[in-house]
């Protein structure tokens, strides 16, 4: 279990716990490297140090201040908390549209970091798969109350990343995109189920690393009443 927040997701793997989204993802990325156990999935995050801390920053900051305010606005009663939550995810997504993707330069084939179709460069890497879990709750968000939280007028760059992003192979069919039905859920869900809601952004990215050819034990994962996933 999580000994801080004690909260989900955590997982559970050889019956050790390991906590918090973004640490599970590179737990699984490391104890499922490439050439370990048959798998052949590339790293999600890049080899050179420099540009692996670059990653991990831009991650960190799309958890902070999009999932932050992602919350408020699944979460609070008050449209007006909603309204202004969504705001500062807009002046979020505006800071690494201007930052993020010209810090971040790539690793593969391509050399301009401004022309690599992903934040990893010419495929998936660590920071996609983050801020890519939030893409199915934007159109949540935009039916709920009306606010289009990337919006190609605001942030082209990251508008045409995340239709190359949902295009992409390994992420089709992962994202939620049945918008009335994750709506549904929301006005039906109480506060101790919050943590299973919660892990649903987890689990998608849960899934693409499986089908990004990581050898994961039993990539269909089992998600306890509680939000505990295990392997």
């Amino acid at each position: 279990s999580n000994p801080v927040h004690k909260k989900v997701p955590v997982l559970i793997h050889n019956g050790k716990p390991i906590a918090e989204s973004r640490v599970i993802v590179e737990y699984l990325d490391e104890a499922f490297a490439a050439g370990a156990g048959g798998s052949t999935g590339a790293s999600v995050l890049p080899s050179d140090p420099y540009e692996r801390a670059v990653a991990r920053f831009w991650a960190a900051y799309v958890d902070d201040k999009v999932g932050s305010p992602w919350y408020t606005i699944l979460f609070a009663r008050e449209r007006g908390e909603k309204v202004e939550a969504a705001a500062r995810a807009i002046s979020a997504l505006e800071t690494v549209e201007a930052g993020a993707f010209r810090d971040h330069s790539s690793e593969g084939k391509t050399t301009n970091a401004a022309a690599a179709p992903f934040f990893g460069g010419d495929s998936i890497g660590f920071v996609d798969v983050v801020l890519g879990s939030y893409l199915g709750w934007f159109r949540v968000i935009e039916k709920m109350i009306g606010v289009r939280i990337m919006d190609a007028a605001r942030t082209p760059r990251l508008a045409a990343w995340a239709e190359r992003f949902e295009a992409a192979d390994a992420v089709r069919g992962v994202l939620p995109d049945d918008v009335d039905k994750v709506i549904d859920f929301l006005q039906a869900c109480s506060c101790t189920r919050v943590g299973v809601l919660l892990s649903t952004s987890w689990i998608a990215l849960f899934r693409l690393l499986c089908r990004a050819g990581k050898n994961v034990p039993s990539c269909f994962v089992y998600l306890g009443p509680n939000g505990i996933l295990s392997l």
